[in-house]
């Protein structure tokens, strides 16, 4: 394994909303999606150009073109951090592409380091 292998957590989306405390905002029927890693990020250009199939995207972004992203990069859930929430249209678009929405009160560093610990103990 080198550094640009993807990380494999054998987890689904569900797993990670219940060890992490997690809301689900939206997109429940994407709940089991199998989860590859995942790609801290406000910038949806680099999100673009970076993320992987399968990852979990954090992010303070809340707009619907969020889920333009997700879409495409075929992400397995969006966790919004800070206690932001999904615009109506956001959460909409996220119902149509079951690709869940998810939220924590918690900062991208703490969310991430929280992930990080899970996916080490694995």
């Amino acid at each position: 394994m080198n550094d640009n292998d993807p990380i494999v957590l054998a987890m689904q989306v569900k797993e990670i909303v219940q060890a992490l405390e997690l809301k689900v905002y939206s997109g429940e029927e994407g709940l089991d999606r199998e989860v590859s890693g995942a790609y801290v990020s406000d910038l949806l250009s680099d999100v673009m150009g970076h993320a992987d199939t399968g990852q979990l995207w954090i992010t303070l972004q809340t707009h619907k073109n969020v889920m333009a992203i997700a879409s495409l990069k075929d992400l397995a859930a969006v966790i919004l951090v800070a206690g932001h929430k999904p615009a109506e249209n956001t959460v909409e678009q996220s119902n149509e592409e079951g690709i869940p929405i998810l939220g924590t009160l918690l900062s991208n560093f703490e969310i991430s380091g929280r992930l990080y610990e899970l996916i080490k103990n694995r």
